[in-house]
């Protein structure tokens, strides 16, 4: 048996998430029916960061086990030309047994795009958050600050979060302007169920005024969701990068960067 290791870019808007589902509507799905098709024999992935319905990913990083021979393309070229449009393989790579694709990893990062401009949008509707009254990026910025470090995020993360421990650690939180959008770039040693959206929802209530940037850090004390914002939509949220230690010879970057669309980066 060889483990491969594989980076992947879909279109989350659709599918219904990355976890296979009984009518076959996961990323997963799709991706092992192409997989095994390749293989010759029934292929099971393990993902870094499983991403909810509507989520995006441009580096989401995979592996799996094999008996099949094939070259490196085939997982590339072969296995694109079996998937679906709005999913696709950017690089393979053999790795050594003991890769983990989620336990391996050293950090996620994740990317939120926020159109912030009074009509919604139309052509960008699955891609971007959309929020229509003006937000002080200052503002949003100082109370991004007060989430960097360890924290435990109970406030942050859904109610039907499985993960053991609320406690996590933000290693970067930007907030930046370019022309209409709003960006948040996030990035930590995992995150919980919903916390990239819960955390933009919240900077979102500072950044219209509704409460100063010392909120979110009272939010953070208190450990009670109900005291934070909603949800915000999963349009504009994209998993852009896993990192891992050098050993593994895993790319560190996607094939191109979110913001490469419209304003550029």
């Amino acid at each position: 048996m060889v483990r491969i290791a594989l980076g992947v870019e879909y279109d989350g808007s659709r599918f219904c998430g990355w976890q296979t589902q009984p009518q076959g509507c996961g990323v997963q799905d799709v991706l092992e029916r192409a997989l095994a098709e390749v293989a010759g024999e029934p292929v099971s992935t393990i993902c870094a960061g499983r991403t909810d319905a509507g989520v995006h990913a441009l580096g989401q990083v995979v592996h799996f086990d094999t008996a099949a021979d094939r070259p490196a393309a085939a997982w590339v070229r072969g296995v694109n030309a079996l998937l679906p449009a709005a999913c696709a393989i950017n690089w393979s790579r053999r790795v050594a047994q003991d890769f983990h694709a989620r336990y391996s990893a050293i950090s996620r990062c994740y990317r939120y795009l926020l159109l912030n401009h009074p009509v919604r949008p139309a052509v960008d509707e699955a891609r971007t958050g959309w929020f229509h009254l003006p937000l002080d990026v200052e503002s949003m910025q100082r109370a991004a600050r007060l989430l960097i470090g360890e924290h435990d995020f109970s406030a942050l993360r859904s109610s039907e979060c499985q993960a053991r421990s609320p406690v996590r650690t933000i290693t970067r939180l930007d907030v930046t302007r370019r022309g209409d959008h709003v960006v948040f770039d996030l990035c930590a040693n995992a995150f919980l169920h919903h916390m990239v959206r819960n955390i933009v929802g919240c900077l979102v209530y500072v950044g219209k005024g509704k409460y100063p940037p010392e909120w979110v850090g009272e939010v953070l004390a208190g450990r009670d969701r109900a005291r934070a914002a909603p949800t915000i939509e999963a349009a504009g949220l994209y998993l852009v990068r896993v990192e891992y230690e050098a050993r593994w010879g895993i790319p560190d970057a996607p094939r191109r960067t979110l913001m490469e669309m419209g304003n550029g980066e």
